[in-house]
């Protein structure tokens, strides 16, 4: 699913045109965007949670030539679906 179709169910399920259903949904990803890039976690009840989780420099090796590098330390973004979207996904 791309967010043009995400824009068309929207547009489907309100009485929002088709660019005011695009803002709307443009907006939200804004929001979350924004909020996981501090560094918050993002909850939404019923869906699950983004953790943003902060990865300590590594040694590594590059596989072409064996040499040791370090891996430099980052953020990552993960996802844990919440119980319920578990169940629906499973049914």
């Amino acid at each position: 699913m791309t967010k043009a179709d995400i824009f068309e169910k929207i547009q489907a399920k309100t009485d929002f045109n088709k660019k005011e259903s695009a803002e709307m949904v443009e907006a939200v990803f804004a929001i979350m965007k924004t909020t996981l890039e501090s560094g918050e976690n993002l909850k939404i009840s019923g869906f699950g949670n983004f953790i943003v989780k902060q990865k300590a420099n590594r040694r590594g090796r590059n596989p072409q030539t064996g040499e040791t590098l370090t891996i430099e330390a980052r953020r990552i973004l993960t996802f844990k679906p919440s119980n319920l979207l578990k169940a629906a996904i499973n049914k």
